[in-house]
Order: C-alpha cells, then structure tokens, then sequence
C-alpha cells in the first residue's frame, strides 16, 4: 500500500478519534441512529419533516415537499393526472392565482425551471422551490406554498383547461423511439405489474378528455399529510424551520375514508425469455439482461450498512472488468454496467447491460454472463479489492473534508430517499467513521461470498434487445439470444489474472525549473508567477471547498490552425491521445495506479483554442499526482492500435446510430444551412468524417499542439498553500517544453448566411415539429455588451414561458440563448430551439416574432429588467464562492485581455443597465431582414398518419 495512503488513513483516524465519540465494537445488529446534522420528527397527522441547517450557500434555503404518491396509484380514468396534479401546482392556490406564484418567485429571484419545479414518478411527486433568505417575507411565503401544493390547489375548471394543452406539449416530446420501445419492453421489466401500466406521462384521451373530479378525486385521495414530508434544509434556524412547519401543517388532516397506499407486487421471473425489439429511429442498439426480481431489502442496522459496502466494493470491482473489455482488441461491446439495482421502493434486481457494438447482440452478452460467471465462481483478488478498498476511502473522506462547504441542495437527496426508501441518516461524520471501520475488516472472501450468492446462475432472467431497425444488419432472433446466454452459461470459463503495475505515474519527476517573477493581487486574492521556461500561473488559494483543486489552461491555437483536409483528424485528436493512456499505461492502467487518489488533467484541441483541465483533492500528493498527469499529456502520445480500433469502433457506431434519429439530421441540417455546408462549419461528422481519420495523422496534429506549453497561461483556484505549491509548480510546469508554435488563431472566413433564409426538414413518424430561428451579425464586442446580450436572452425567455407556453399554450417549453463574440471576429448568435406540433407551428413562429417585436418597440417591462437584476444578483452571490466560477472567469480575461478586476465589479453594471440599453440590443441583434429559419416536420402530415392508422387497425 502506497506510503501517503497509510500516512493519510492514520491521520484520519487520529482526527475522528479526536472529533468523534468512540465507535466501540459495535453491535451489527443495532439500528443505525440519526445523526445530530438533521432532526427529523412527526406531526400528530403523520406528517414527517427533516430540518437540516447548513450555510452554503449563505442566505438560501431548499424547500422540498414530497408526496409519497404518483402515477402508480392513478385509477384507470386518472392515467397521467399525478403529473397534471403537479403542473396544477403552479397554477392556483389558497394564497396564488394562477400565474402568481411562477410571478412572485421571479420576482425574489428564483427562476421558472432552473430553481422552482417539480417531477412526478411511479411513486413519488416532490416539488422543489429554492429560496432566498435575505427577507424573512421570502421565508414565511415559502411555507405557505408547501402548504397550498400540500392542501390548498383550486383546481378550478377554466385553469384545468387551460393547461391540458401544456401538458399534451409535454406528452407529444415523450413521443418517439424510445416512447414506442418501452411500450412493447416495460411490460416485460415490470412481469405484468400495474408499474407498465402506469407511465407519469399518461394516456392522451384521459389528458383531452377527463373530468375536472377527476383530478380533484386524485388529488383528494393521495395528497394528505400521513404520505407527506417536508425537507428544510439552509440558512435557517432549526427552531425557525419546527415553527414555520408546525403552522402551515399541522391543522391538515388526512381525509376519511382513507385509501390504503399500496406498492404493486412484482412477480418473479422463472424461465428465461427473450425480447427483440427495432425502431428504425433508435439512438442504439443494446443488450439487456435482467434476472429475477426480489424484495429490497430494509438495511437500516450497521450490520446492513456493511453489507451495502460489500455490495458497493463488489459492483466497483465488477464493472471495472467490464470497462477492461472495450479495451481489447475486437471488444464484445462498447460499454456495460451490471449489478443490483433498485428499481422502485419495494423491489430491485440484478442487471446486465451492455451498449451493442459492431460485433453484434450475441458476443455482447456473451461477455456479460460470462465476467458475471467468471466473478461467481472464481472471485476477485487482493489487488482488485485493495483498489476499490482505496476508492471508496477517498469518496468518503472527500464528503467528509467538504462536510461544511457542502451545498445545501447536495443533502436533499438523502432526506428524500430516507422518506421514500428507508435510507438511514447518519450523517456525514459518524458515515466516514463507519466506513474507516468497516473498511479494513471486509474480506475477499466475504465480497466473493457476496458475490456466489448475488450473481444468479441462470434462472428466470429476461434477455432484452432493442436496436435501430436496419435493412444492412437484421436484428437477432429471439432463438439467437437465448442461445448466446445458455452458451456463455456453460462455458469453460478461466480465472482472470492480474499484471503487474507500476506504483506510481512518474519514477522520477524532471529536475525543477524556477519561478522567475512573482506578483501579488490582495485585492482579488491572487498570485501571479512567471516560471524560466515563460509559462504563467496564477494562483488564487480559497476556502469554498475543502477538499478541491481546480486547473486551466489556455491559449490561442485549435482545429482552425489545420487545413480543411485535416479536419477529422483535428476534431479526434485529443479524443485519440486520451482514449490510449500516457507513457506506458492505458487508461485502465492510470485508473489502478492512481486509485484511491483524486487527481486527472485533460487536453482539449478546441476550435480556436488549445486547452487544458485539471482536478485534484487539497492533499499535496493529489495535487502533484495532476500535475504529473498533465506534465505527461506534453510529454508525447501513448500510441497503441489496439485501443485506437476500439475507440474508433464506438465513434463509428455512435455515427451510424445517429443517421437513424430525426432531431440529429434536423441539428445538421441547421448548420448546413446557416454556414451553407463550409467544410469548418461547427457540425457532427459522418461515417465518411470518421472513415478518414489516421491514427498517425491525428497524433501529429496532437503533438504539434501539446508537445509545447509556450504561450500557456495556467489559472489554479481552491484549497492549496501557495508556498507549499511553489515547489511542485517548479518542478511540474516550469519544466513543461516551450518549443516554438503558433500561438495565435486563425480566421478560416467562416461566416453565416445572410437575408432571410428558411427551409423545412421532414424526419420522424410522430406528429413533432421543431422550429429554428438563428439571427446572426457583426457586433462591437465588450463584457458590457455581453451582459447586455444575456439579459435580452432572459427577457426573451420569460416571455417565451409567460406567453407561449402560459397563455397561448403552444409550448411545453423551449430555450433561447445569444452571445457576443470576440473570436475570431466580433459578431453576434441568437439561436432558438422550440418544439411544438406540425398543426401550431405557424401559430408559434406568429407569436414569436411578435414578442420580438415587442421588445425592439416597447423593451422589457420593469417588472421583467427586475426579475433577472434579482436573479443574476442571487447567481453571482452564489458564484463568487465557487472555484469553477473564478477559474472560468480568470481564464477567460486572459484569452480576452480585460481586467480581471471586473469578476468583483460584474454587478455594477447589471445595476446599471436600463430597459432602454434592452430595448436597443433588440434593435440591434433582432435584425428581421437577416435571419434563418429551419423547421423540422414530420415525414407524414397528420392526416395521412390517422389515415394509416385507421387501416393498420
């Protein structure tokens, strides 16, 4: 075991023994305890909460309200109205009208979507509504919208009405390949349990068609306050959060008659099946293997929490086989998982599967049933063990390191699955000290026990596969798959062996260079370097996160320096370099040696740019262990044919795949025509693209960009000391070469149409249309002028969302987004993506390019300007203690040469910005005389398609 892993678990151990009450030969048989971090109680009307209070972010609070119901309890007259509850919600309670409370909440600053929603599932409706603290009015009115979605939603008729044709926008995106493959597969998954028959999505004659009762009945039945929890967690007092949930809560009552929750069985599976299912839209093909399912079962003592280790340690060990297969040469697949999974509340079940490459269906589950042989009957090794024992210790001792500068949002999940699954909740603390416990005392015989007893032989297991429905390669028969399985099943199959690995990347690292200049920034936190090879850093040390370490680097360069003829070789070349490993290791290889470590960097050849990423942990090894890493990428290419063919196999694949979907040949077909087919157009490539890609050649082009760090400028942001990190900059960076290159970008001419442009595209079988509106032009570039931009974009899309969708009811929703741009000519893009049905669309582009024009006459409201100042207030709040957020920010002003001293001054402007400076960047960018237009329908109108309906029937 390596010396700093040792060094690093005694310490440990020495800190929680300092911290932690003592863990005492513990009782396997005990119950796990709540931890202190949240308090969890009842109301008298079996109403349960959590209270969790966490400052990160500052002035926030997350307000969950989860309904232990959903689309599995509809009666055959509800199919689909859980979800219709949900979308309900928002419009018209005992406190809101409808409309008034997406209003309200924007006007605090929390977005429609990205903050305020809701999902509904099989069992399950929770609705999410983030709040800012900094008004205690923002608080009191968040717990009095838990408590109307709880009990106080009108659902009078005319809005019921007005949103059956938001919600059948919604049901019409389901539609498609996907929608038509789970049709004919689910009922298989769920053995012919109600869970097929219930989709959250419904049935489209029950969302046309039902009664407003209906609803009201659903809504009556199910949301009451014993199948009820609220979550609370944030900046707030507890005894606040216990008084505000004691108010709004405890007068509910539960209605009488009650009606019995139950969860549908799931019978078991007892002969083996198989399962051919085609659409010739399909995104893929794959294998689906899914053996007979059983009660989950309740591990809430410490026994069960070690058990669920032994589980965890078994399916790392095991999909990392897995992983090892697409490595080798004519892999069976291009990827697959496998283990337990749970797939509702009360049952779970051992899984295969695995993503069909060009071999086909039968060697993919060939290596599937045979690795889960090969585990049942010969186990894994020590090594194996040790490196996932490694693994799990690092996962857990970052959560620990960040427990107080974890975001409150990250804790919610655990207090939704405590509510719905029986999770246990004990806390980040005592977790940790459970798993350095555990840890050490899980033997491979128990994991292989784990295992003999887990992996099914071969009973009762339903062989799935669904693939895009091709004329040049049939499906499998049923007979083929069965087959495939029973062979793998009687194989003679051997113990798999381990080879011998090097401890460590880098033997020994290159003799230091020297920082030559050094310059401090107090008032930004910053220290900039100069190293003697030229390469600058700048270092900004942090404390938003204890256990995190981010890098960039960047400079002018990209795709764009290489001649058209090149052009699938640039856009694969860091994808190539990557996918072979470094020095002498594959990637495989880099995961064992660097296991237990939280260390990676990356290389990027972007289109005008040369790139660099990396993270690490806060410990100083990690942090040199990424440093080596990314000394490597400049040291040269790992060349290995071998994995260049498997890489190339599942691009190729994946492109093959893609010609089958509508959307895809709807995307190209929108850069085709905005670009007018310019080979640098910023469009997928094809089978032919990928047919004329060399690994030779893509390796050049790789090593004449990062064979060099000239003109590098590196940005570290997080949780390091800049004298402890001198050194390993020194010796890292300082000595990357500096080789003579281009560090500039080239304008290769590739510019967008002008006039209006318009053109339709006829893909897919559903009743689905797409419309595409791209306005482009030269523009002065300015980080004032990109604000200006963002905040048109944000009033755009609160109208697409208040009108479109809200008031015409043409929208499930949609997305509009715009950016000025410096490189490689300052110019401007707005593009838009919405879907609709064919029978709308003249509908939505009227209404569109009417809100347009309502802004260019007109501008924002105040009301709307004021809506995004809050939200980007809240944002930037939030942002300014997050290292992406710096690190994002550093790099780019040194790409764009402005003052970095704006990421602290950012909001002055947004406070300074008027309707009138929105008005006129719509005059600006909303140019009606130059712009494209490109609409996807479906190959068969609507008529036709009933028509072929009617027959087919």
């Amino acid at each position: 075991m390596p010396r700093h892993f040792l060094r690093r678990l005694a310490l440990t151990v020495t800190l929680l023994a300092a911290t932690l009450p003592a863990l005492a030969a513990v009782d396997l048989s005990a119950p796990i305890p709540v931890g202190p971090q949240v308090k969890v109680g009842k109301l008298p009307n079996g109403l349960t909460y959590y209270i969790h209070k966490n400052n990160m972010p500052a002035q926030r609070l997350e307000l969950r309200l989860v309904v232990k119901a959903g689309s599995v309890l509809e009666d055959d007259d509800q199919r689909g109205l859980a979800h219709f509850v949900e979308h309900m919600a928002f419009n018209g309670s005992t406190h809101f009208k409808r409309q008034e409370l997406v209003t309200y909440m924007q006007a605090i600053g929390v977005k429609m979507g990205a903050d305020l929603n809701a999902y509904t599932s099989f069992d399950e409706t929770v609705y999410i509504l983030p709040i800012p603290t900094d008004r205690k009015d923002n608080v009191d009115k968040g717990f009095a919208v838990l408590e109307d979605w709880a009990h106080g939603l009108t659902l009078n008729e005319a809005d019921i009405d007005k949103e059956r044709d938001i919600v059948l926008e919604e049901l019409r995106l389901h539609k498609g390949a996907g929608e038509r493959l789970n049709k004919v597969v689910m009922p298989k998954l769920f053995n012919g349990s109600k869970y097929a028959e219930r989709l959250p999505i419904g049935k489209e004659e029950v969302l046309r068609n039902f009664k407003p009762d209906t609803l009201r009945r659903f809504y009556r039945d199910w949301y009451r306050p014993d199948l009820m929890a609220v979550v609370v967690v944030g900046d707030i007092e507890p005894s606040e959060a216990e008084k505000q949930i004691r108010a709004h809560f405890a007068g509910l009552s539960n209605p009488v008659p009650e009606r019995k929750r139950d969860y549908p069985d799931i019978s078991s599976r007892l002969d083996t099946e198989a399962l051919v299912v085609t659409d010739k839209e399909a995104r893929g093909n794959a294998v689906f293997l899914r053996y007979p399912v059983s009660p989950a079962p309740a591990r809430l003592t410490y026994g069960g929490y070690r058990e669920k280790k032994i589980e965890s340690l078994f399916s790392m060990m095991l999909n990392l086989r897995l992983l090892d297969l697409i490595t080798q040469p004519d892999a069976p697949f291009l990827g697959g998982s496998t283990g337990i999974t749970r797939f509702t509340p009360r049952y779970q079940a051992y899984y295969a599967i695995a993503a069909v490459g060009p071999r086909g269906a039968e060697p993919a589950i060939a290596a599937l049933v045979q690795e889960n042989m090969r585990a049942r009957k010969f186990g894994f090794s020590e090594a194996e063990l040790e490196r996932a024992r490694k693994n799990m210790l690092r996962s857990y001792e970052r959560g620990y390191n960040e427990r107080n500068t974890t975001n409150s949002a990250s804790y919610v999940g655990e207090y939704l699955r405590n509510f719905l699954a029986d999770e246990t909740l004990p806390g980040t603390e005592a977790e940790y000290r459970l798993v350095q416990e555990f840890l050490p005392g899980i033997t491979l015989e128990e994991v292989n026990a784990f295992a003999r007893k887990t992996i099914p032989a071969d009973s009762g297991k339903l062989v799935v596969y669904s693939g895009v429905e091709r004329a040049d390669t049939p499906a499998p028969a049923h007979e083929a798959l069965l087959a495939a399985a029973r062979m793998a099943e009687q194989a003679d199959i051997g113990q798999r062996t381990d080879k011998a690995l090097a401890a460590r990347l880098m033997e020994h690292p290159p003799a230091p260079g020297n920082i030559v200049e050094e310059s401090e920034d107090k008032a930004l936190g910053l220290t900039r370097l100069t190293l003697s090879n030229g390469v600058k850093v700048i270092l900004k040390p942090t404390d938003f996160h204890r256990d995190q370490v981010m890098l960039s680097g960047a400079r002018f360069g990209g795709q764009m320096l290489f001649d058209e003829k090149d052009i699938p070789n640039t856009r694969y070349a860091s994808q190539v370099a990557a996918n072979m490993g470094l020095k002498d290791f594959s990637p495989a290889d880099m995961g064992k040696i660097l296991a237990g470590k939280s260390a990676s960097a990356s290389t990027l050849l972007a289109g005008y740019t040369d790139e660099v990423r990396g993270n690490s942990g806060a410990d100083i090894e990690e942090i040199e262990a990424m440093l080596q890493v990314l000394w490597l990428r400049f040291d040269g290419v790992r060349r290995d044919e071998t994995l260049y063919k498997a890489y190339m196999d599942s691009q190729k694949e994946m492109l093959r795949n893609r010609q089958a979907q509508p959307e895809a040949r709807f995307r190209d077909a929108i850069v085709d025509t905005l670009y007018n087919k310019n080979p640098y157009e910023p469009r997928e490539l094809t089978l032919d693209d990928a047919a004329r890609v060399s690994l030779d050649r893509s390796i050049e082009i790789y090593r004449q960009r990062f064979s060099s760090a000239k003109g590098m400028t590196f940005v570290l942001v997080g949780s390091f000391d800049v004298a402890k990190l001198k050194p390993l900059l020194a010796t890292y960076l300082a000595t990357l070469p500096t080789s003579e290159l281009t560090v500039a970008y080239r304008d290769v001419g590739l510019r967008p149409v002008t006039g209006v442009v318009k053109k339709e595209v006829l893909g897919g079988v559903e009743q689905k249309s797409i419309l595409s509106v791209t306005f482009t032009g030269p523009a002065a570039w300015s980080e004032q002028e990109s604000l200006r931009m963002a905040a048109l974009m944000e009033v755009m899309n609160l109208r697409l969302y208040e009108v479109l969708r809200t008031n015409l009811g043409l929208i499930y929703g949609a997305q509009i987004s715009g950016a000025v741009r410096k490189i490689p000519y300052e110019h401007y893009v707005i593009s838009g993506l919405i879907p609709t049905g064919p029978e709308k669309m003249d509908k939505v582009v009227a209404a569109l390019f009417e809100q347009i024009e309502r802004l260019k006459t007109a501008g924002p409201d105040e009301a709307e300007l004021a809506k995004v100042k809050t939200n980007w207030r809240q944002r930037n709040q939030r942002s300014l203690r997050e290292n992406v957020y710096w690190m994002q920010r550093l790099q780019a002003s040194v790409l764009d040469g402005t003052d970095p001293d704006r990421i602290l001054k950012v909001m002055d402007d947004v406070d300074a910005m008027t309707a009138a400076d929105i008005r006129a960047a719509a005059q600006r960018y909303f140019k009606v005389d130059n712009y494209v237009q490109v609409v996807l329908n479906p190959e068969r109108p609507a008529t036709v398609a009933a028509a072929a309906s009617q027959a087919g029937n």
